[in-house]
């Protein structure tokens, strides 16, 4: 069945592209989305700490944050890939820019009342609008151009989600952890912290509003469905595919790992066993960890022109193992340059795991997207459950969990990605 946007330029097959056509333009449009919701993804990790002190919060308290916002992903992704079958991809990205929107909008009353449930319902919605952005952003990059580069071409437009996660926790580190003027009182104080968080989310609220207006009237490709790849029986649904299904467990460890890594960096920093950083310097380290996966996903999206993707995201698996466990067992600086140096080896973990699993699945394409950001989950569950093994066990060994989970990406990566139907 065809999925057609409202407004487009010559058809581009699902599994496929247009001869000679150059998709330059469109790439450009989509890679402003990559780059919006790595921003807004990113500043979790320093609303954390913010609203950790704020509500005095334990870890697992804390992690709900992560809990809320990417439950949305499992909640809205499945019926966002019908969504945007319906409707079209293009009309897909506008709805999903207009909710986000309105979730940043939530900010405001949030930090006005004070009530962590309303910072959380936000999170949720806002995360919505994010779930419904992937469903329709990420195959349609896959498929604007040759299937042979897919990989690298999804790896280049997320270096640029990296680069919104490079430059977010600077961002919110120095509008959202800035402390209240010496001598201020209670009151002062409180105030102070509600105007942090209102001022960056509102502004956030004004650009996203910006893109879906600009969306609604830019031209984008027509997607149009196309046959399986030779020697494939079709599926009755995407769940038929089991290189599809086994992708959607890599999301779900990849992103569990990586935003609980990311989560918990300010505090593991923190910890006077590692280097006893303030709140704001930590902060400000993070990063580094969110710049190693933007300087990866350019080194990757090149390598990955000549190497098996596969065998890359084997690579960057085991050694994103070995990261992680120097930070658990050492101290000081090795092991803060260890686990921020794991950002590295996430570089080109989702856009490769994504486009592996997507291959092949023709028609199905839209659903297996859906199920696939479903999968993104992990980042409520992950994180959630490595709070609750630092608050009964320590921080430091609760990292064993993000190990586990690169363990399977490595399977993922050498066997479990080769295109079958179960």
């Amino acid at each position: 069945m065809a999925v057609t946007p409202s407004v487009n330029e010559s058809p581009v097959n699902s599994e496929g592209y247009v001869p000679g056509k150059s998709y330059l333009l469109p790439l450009v449009w989509l890679t402003s989305l990559f780059f919006m919701w790595g921003f807004l993804t990113c500043l979790n990790d320093i609303l954390i700490p913010h609203l950790k002190g704020v509500f005095d919060l334990n870890y697992t308290q804390a992690m709900l944050v992560q809990f809320c916002f990417f439950g949305a992903y499992f909640i809205v992704s499945i019926p966002a890939g019908s969504l945007v079958k319906r409707i079209g991809f293009q009309r897909g990205i506008v709805l999903g820019l207009v909710i986000a929107g309105v979730g940043c909008l939530m900010f405001y009353p949030a930090a006005g009342m004070r009530v962590y449930g309303l910072f959380l319902a936000a999170l949720f919605v806002l995360a919505s609008g994010i779930t419904i952005l992937q469903v329709a952003a990420n195959p349609f990059v896959t498929v604007l151009g040759s299937p042979e580069t897919a990989s690298s071409r999804l790896t280049l437009t997320q270096a640029f989600n990296s680069l919104g996660t490079t430059i977010a926790p600077v961002f919110g580190a120095f509008l959202i952890l800035s402390s209240a003027p010496e001598g201020a009182t209670i009151a002062e104080t409180q105030a102070h912290e509600a105007a942090s968080v209102q001022g960056p989310y509102i502004m956030l609220f004004g650009a996203l509003i910006l893109l879906a207006v600009i969306f609604a009237f830019i031209k984008l490709p027509k997607i149009v469905s196309s046959p399986d790849v030779k020697g494939q029986t079709s599926g009755s649904s995407a769940w038929a595919y089991r290189h599809l299904v086994l992708g959607a467990v890599g999301i779900f460890v990849y992103v569990g790992a990586e935003v609980s890594i990311g989560s918990f960096i300010v505090n593991f920093l923190g910890d006077p066993n590692i280097v006893g950083m303030t709140e704001l310097a930590a902060g400000a380290m993070l990063t580094y960890y969110w710049m190693g996966a933007m300087v990866g996903r350019f080194i990757g999206a090149a390598v990955m022109r000549y190497l098996p993707a596969g065998r890359v995201l084997a690579f960057n698996a085991v050694m994103a193992c070995i990261l992680v466990a120097i930070a658990m067992v050492t101290s000081g600086k090795l092991a803060m340059v260890a686990i921020l140096a794991v950002g590295l080896c996430n570089s080109i973990m989702f856009p490769t795991i994504f486009s592996l699993a997507l291959r092949g699945l023709g028609e199905h394409t839209s659903q297996g997207s859906g199920i696939l950001c479903m999968a993104i989950v992990g980042g409520a569950i992950v994180p959630l459950a490595q709070g609750a093994l630092a608050d009964s066990l320590g921080l430091q060994i609760a990292f064993f969990l993000p190990i586990l989970c690169y363990g399977f990406i490595a399977y993922y990566g050498l066997l479990g990605s080769k295109p079958k139907t179960a």
